[in-house]
């Protein structure tokens, strides 16, 4: 095992800056850059983490895995580094299933690993090779105590590479366990860096927590044990935090109540089903960590307010009632966040099934693309209008790969802006903007769904800026 975790190390300490873009078939959007913080562990421990992992390389067409980071959390203080062999395992089952998944996007070979190491694009499968490269270890204890001069590892050694790339994107990091890897690179920066350099380092990242995991699991309540408080209190302006309370305990009863799914459709198929466990206490509990990054034009994760497969988050105090961050622990927050879930989980779920029988057969159902005014892709679509203005939203260019007929729908998120819009559709929506609504910002969707197996969803955010 250290003799992996040695290469490793190596080889990640070549690995060139980037200075241009590599391709994909489709030549689309760049992917997001993901980091996962996770204290992967066996089955019988805790099983979410291999589940979520499962499920987060089934969608590996659509992040850039810049890490994997096996590292501390509640169960595992300190972290017992032969646990990272399960990482290894789902790497394992991803290089059989991914020459299937790569005809889900029409993808016929790998780009060279010099390229992979640069930017992605979406609809870009990378090879085993490149995520297995990218798999190492963090922190190995827990808790702003373990913060300073011991506490560097090979992960908070690469989170510092990553960030000071010559790549405007955010880098994106979903804590499965604790963020003390993040805390600790950002640690060390600030011993060498200047203030304004410090600060510019943090803001190159995201930071979305499941609960708060940075340390053992019987403190969890003394929350000044955590380096998440001292991250939110020294980098509160600086460093985009979203600590989720509420949502990945509705991920963890939905998977349970829908669980024979996972057991006919997610654990028989391909390799990656197969390491797919059977749930202990709830099912992907960490899974909205990177949902909420996932590039399906619903939301965009730079407003925590857009409404998502990863529910809705304020601004607002947090558990330790000390410092602010975005969260939905509180009401009405809460039930607003948990509703969201609520509602998409089908969605999440029928697209998690069809994709698992692509690394299965090499074959299925993809979404509808959604064109809307011409415009095509994740980011919304933001249009300028005027108070009392009729808008009109065009998607009739948008079409099934796969030809299948396609349903529309048309909804407004009403907890951005105050002004109710009434909107008609049939391929055209009408949008009257209401004369209340000046200098108000409206969030709708356009929402389509095909008939094909596990009638899959595609969507459009359009952002109404009323001058």
């Amino acid at each position: 095992m250290m003799r992996i975790l040695t290469w490793m190390t190596v080889a990640l300490m070549a690995m060139p800056l980037r200075a241009e873009t590599a391709r994909s078939p489709k030549d689309g959007a760049l992917k997001p850059r993901l980091v996962v913080c996770t204290d992967i562990a066996p089955a019988n421990v805790e099983p979410d983490d291999m589940e979520s992992m499962v499920h987060l390389m089934a969608y590996a067409d659509m992040f850039e895995i810049e890490a994997l980071i096996t590292s501390v959390g509640w169960n595992c203080d300190p972290y017992p580094t032969e646990w990272s062999l399960y990482m290894y395992r789902v790497m394992g089952a991803y290089a059989t299933d991914v020459k299937n998944l790569m005809k889900r996007s029409g993808q016929k070979a790998f780009l060279p690993m010099e390229q992979e190491n640069r930017s992605q694009r979406i609809g870009y499968w990378p090879s085993a090779e490149y995520v297995t490269s990218r798999v190492v270890m963090g922190s190995v204890n827990g808790g702003i105590r373990s913060i300073g001069e011991q506490n560097d590892s090979p992960g908070s050694e690469l989170l510092i590479k990553l960030a000071d790339e010559d790549d405007p994107r955010p880098i994106y990091v979903a804590a499965w366990g604790g963020a003390n890897t993040l805390a600790q690179a950002i640690w060390r920066v600030k011993q060498t860096r200047s203030v304004d350099e410090v600060s510019d380092f943090v803001k190159k990242f995201r930071l979305y927590t499941i609960t708060d995991q940075d340390m053992d699991y019987n403190h969890r309540m003394d929350r000044a044990r955590s380096s998440h408080m001292w991250l939110r209190q020294e980098f509160q302006d600086d460093l985009q935090f979203i600590w989720d309370e509420g949502t990945w305990q509705e991920q963890c009863e939905l998977g349970k109540q829908h669980w024979t799914h996972h057991q006919q459709n997610i654990q028989p198929k391909g390799a990656l089903g197969k390491e797919y466990p059977n749930y202990k206490w709830g099912v992907e509990g960490d899974t909205p960590s990177f949902l909420y990054v996932l590039p399906n034009g619903l939301s965009d994760p730079e407003d925590p307010r857009q409404a998502g497969w990863a529910g809705y988050h304020e601004r607002g105090m947090c558990p330790d009632s000390l410092t602010t961050a975005w969260t939905s622990w509180q009401e009405p927050v809460r039930s607003i966040s948990v509703g969201y879930k609520q509602r998409f989980y089908p969605d999440e779920m029928a697209d998690f099934e069809a994709r698992m029988q692509w690394a299965d057969q090499g074959e299925g159902n993809r979404n509808p693309i959604v064109v809307v005014n011409g415009h095509q892709g994740p980011s919304p679509l933001v249009i300028h209008a005027k108070a009392g203005d009729t808008l009109r939203l065009d998607a009739s260019k948008s079409y099934d790969p796969d030809g299948d007929v396609l349903t529309e729908k048309w909804w407004q998120q009403p907890e951005i802006g105050t002004a109710t819009l009434d909107i008609q559709w049939s391929d055209v929506a009408t949008i009257r903007i209401p004369q209340d609504a000046a200098g108000q910002t409206l969030h709708v969707v356009c929402e389509l769904c095909d008939q094909g197996p596990f009638t899959l969803k595609g969507y459009q955010r359009i952002i109404i800026v009323v001058e």
